[in-house]
């Protein structure tokens, strides 16, 4: 049995080194003029989530101005993890809808409701 570097830290979590978006649609938006700030960046994901989605619901989202993710808590599995904790609580609550603003500025999870 090969041991992990999670095993070896003695961490109880088994986590991948890569995130799995099968079944997740990817969109990347870069507008013409910088999105000024969180609020805008998520009226335009918001947008773009109802009109792909119909009916959405954000799971969560990272806002790189101010270094925030939401959740805002990811759990000891994460420490040091190359996946952050709102990439993963997305995908393992059934995310379908990734849409990333300015590569990687902001980015945010949906499911569709």
């Amino acid at each position: 049995m090969k041991t992990t570097e999670n095993q070896r830290s003695g961490s109880v979590c088994n986590l991948p080194t890569e995130p799995d978006y099968s079944g997740v649609t990817i969109i990347e938006l870069e507008p013409e003029a910088q999105v000024a700030d969180f609020n805008a960046a998520k009226q335009l994901a918001d947008n773009k989530a109802e009109t792909l989605l119909e009916s959405a619901m954000l799971l969560s989202f990272h806002d790189g101005d101010k270094g925030f993710d939401s959740p805002q808590h990811g759990d000891e599995c994460h420490a040091g993890s190359p996946i952050p904790a709102y990439i993963d609580y997305a995908l393992s609550h059934g995310a379908t809808l990734k849409i990333d603003i300015e590569k990687g500025r902001f980015i945010f999870f949906y499911l569709a409701v």
